[in-house]
This record gives structure tokens, sequence and C-alpha cells, in this order.
């Protein structure tokens, strides 16, 4: 008879406290980016009912499109010519928590109610677009701001009225230890 393997195993939890369902959620969407073809920046969502997973999002192009790495998204494909923060008017990525949005409408299941969990401070349209769906918290791992003052200001005035009519956006903090996923 094999003896009953041990918590010192290869694959053991590597850090000394268990997730709250909080990091175990927003871990899920670190995992989820990992998906993202994107030459900038990869983010991942993950949209959360009644603390079950209702639908993942990553950014990338439109199912069926070629990728960013494909040559697939103008914006991506030629830098050079786009400002930081400048050129989204051309880029045809579909961004991870409107995949997890659409996702979800998708397969038929309700968001009213549900949370969403992002590795990056959602943009205005995923801000917007998340209340519209009936999201009322928002658990973030990295911080965004627009870089135009103006614009950041206006970001601003647009997370203190979201806040009013009960959207939260906050962060979410994940101790190194939870990372280490060797």
């Amino acid at each position: 008879m094999d003896p009953i393997p041990t918590a010192a195993g290869a694959d053991a939890r590597r850090a000394e406290v268990r997730p709250t369902p909080e990091q175990y959620f927003m871990l899920l969407a670190v995992a989820t980016r990992e998906r993202a073809a994107c030459l900038g920046r990869h983010v991942g969502a993950v949209l959360v009912a009644d603390q079950r997973i209702i639908a993942t999002g990553y950014n990338g192009t439109p199912t069926g499109f070629p990728n960013c790495d494909e040559g697939g998204c103008h914006r991506c494909a030629n830098p050079a010519d786009y400002a930081p923060g400048r050129g989204y008017d051309v880029c045809i990525c579909v961004h991870a928590e409107q995949n997890a949005i659409l996702q979800a409408a998708k397969l038929g299941y309700s968001v009213h109610g549900a949370h969403l969990y992002t590795t990056l401070r959602p943009c205005f349209g995923c801000l917007k677009e998340a209340y519209q769906a009936g999201v009322t918290r928002v658990r973030y791992l990295n911080d965004w701001t627009p870089a135009d003052p103006g614009e950041a200001e206006t970001y601003a005035e647009l997370l203190a009225e979201a806040a009013r009519h009960g959207l939260t956006v906050e962060p979410l903090e994940l101790p190194e230890t939870l990372l280490d996923l060797r």
C-alpha cells in the first residue's frame, strides 16, 4: 500500500495562509491574463456571483480575428504611431472586463449584483459597462489612471458618481507569497 502524501510534497500550497475568497478570485484573474496576446498590457478579469465564477475574460482581438501578436491590431502592430494612452479608436481589442461581461451574456448568466475581479483598474468604458450591466463591486490588482490631468480628473468624477450609485471600486493587494506559483 502506498503511503498517504504529506503536505510537504510538490503539490502543497506554497503560501503559509490559505487565500481568502477575494484573493482566490484575483489569483484566477492573474492566471486568466496569461491568455492575452496583446503586445502591451495583459489583463485578466473574473466575474463572480454568489461566490461562484460565472465568466472570465482577457484582453485581445475578437474571436476569430488574428491576435495582436499576429498583426491583428493596428495599434499593437504600429506602436510608434501612437502616444501612450492614444489610438484606442483603431484598436480592435476587447478589454478583459468587457470580455467577461460579454461571455456571461453569451452563456445566459446575469451579471446583476456580480463582483468583478480584474488585474487592472477598469478604464472609462469598462467601468461604465460594468455599472450598466449591474456589477456592484470591482476589485483590482494594479492601478490605472489616465495620464492626461484633465482625463484623470474626469475619471475621478466617474468613480465618485459610480460610488454614489452603488458601484464600489477598490484595490485588492495580493501577498507575494500567494504569487509564488511554482
